[in-house]
């Protein structure tokens, strides 16, 4: 048992020094490339962010056997993601998180609860629907969707000045050449650390006695959001409210591709057939927090905290019912 912990937090350790490490990188390749503010969030942070939950997912399905394990990640991270932003804007001094956050972000968050619905479908009809051979008919619709989203959030931004054009250099002693070979390796270094992830995610639900899908929902994705957290909060202190808000919804966009992708990989078959249904719990939780983040940007300021803290409740409420759900 002590072995499985020792093992957590040693992966814990690493993704967060490297996904620090990472966030700093693709800031830098941002920076002098040019990029705006939006693409550079969407191609950049959210895809940097979610290394460790897709090296995790394919390691689980692919080597581990372990789809629960993959499931129960990208879910779980979606609602960690939801909850780490509420967390942030209730300990926030002063006017809320979404005060002066652009409404673009109501784009953002409506195609997560699409994405997320599509997932939520195909759980509630037991893996059962035509399928593409091996692959359940949901992956190729999130392909399609997530494409949408991307195109429809471009387009909102596309008026928009990028703001890096006009900031002062944050990493002048960096050129783009150095910037881009060191976000690689330690891309490399998450790669590594999320491969590993799901055999230690095993582990510890044997030495527990815990279930596949209630480790990797509470455990695994915990691990897996620790570049979201360490982006957010450095966003945060830094006053970049809109990267804050953009990066968490554009890593959940992501996480539910790379739910499709597990699909894609998993050998035996549509992976939705042979997971928990528990796994509904995460999915439609995580749609009720999206919905409150277009409920925050659409009321603020006035009530937009009240949502923060019922994304909070959502998420104590939500590890319980996947605790007893999967016991």
């Amino acid at each position: 048992m002590l072995r499985a912990w020792l093992e957590f937090a040693a992966c814990l350790a690493v993704i967060g020094y490297a996904g620090f490490k990472l966030t700093r990188y693709a800031d830098a390749i941002a920076e002098k490339a040019r990029l705006s503010a939006s693409w550079s969030g969407l191609a950049l942070l959210a895809t940097v962010t979610s290394l460790p939950e897709l090296m995790t997912g394919a390691s689980a399905v692919t080597v581990a056997a372990a789809p629960n394990i993959a499931v129960g990640d990208v879910l779980g991270s979606s609602v960690f993601n939801l909850v780490l932003l509420a967390s942030v804007d209730l300990a926030r001094r002063g006017p809320s998180l979404y005060a002066r956050a652009s409404r673009g972000h109501i784009v953002s968050a409506a195609f997560s609860i699409a994405l997320l619905g599509i997932v939520l479908l195909g759980l509630a009809l037991g893996g059962a629907g035509p399928a593409l051979g091996r692959v359940g008919w949901y992956s190729p619709v999130i392909f399609a969707a997530y494409a949408l989203a991307i195109h429809a959030v471009l387009r909102y931004e596309r008026g928009l000045t990028p703001a890096v054009l006009h900031m002062a250099p944050r990493h002048p002693r960096l050129t783009l050449r150095q910037a881009a070979l060191r976000y690689a390796l330690f891309g490399a270094v998450v790669v590594a650390a999320g491969a590993w992830l799901p055999f230690v995610g095993v582990r510890l639900a044997q030495a527990m006695g815990w279930s596949n899908t209630f480790v990797g929902t509470l455990f695994v994705a915990l691990v897996t959001s620790v570049p979201e957290i360490v982006t957010t909060l450095a966003a945060v202190r830094i006053g970049a409210l809109d990267m804050a808000i953009g990066g968490i919804l554009g890593s959940n966009l992501f996480d539910v591709v790379i739910f499709a992708i597990d699909d894609v990989l998993y050998a035996p078959g549509p992976i939705l057939a042979d997971v928990s249904p528990a796994h509904a719990i995460s999915a439609a939780s995580a749609m009720v927090m999206s919905a409150c983040v277009v409920a925050a940007l659409w009321v603020r300021p006035q009530r937009a905290r009240w949502m923060s803290a019922a994304m909070v409740a959502l998420f104590l409420l939500n590890s319980w019912a996947v605790y007893r759900a999967a016991a």
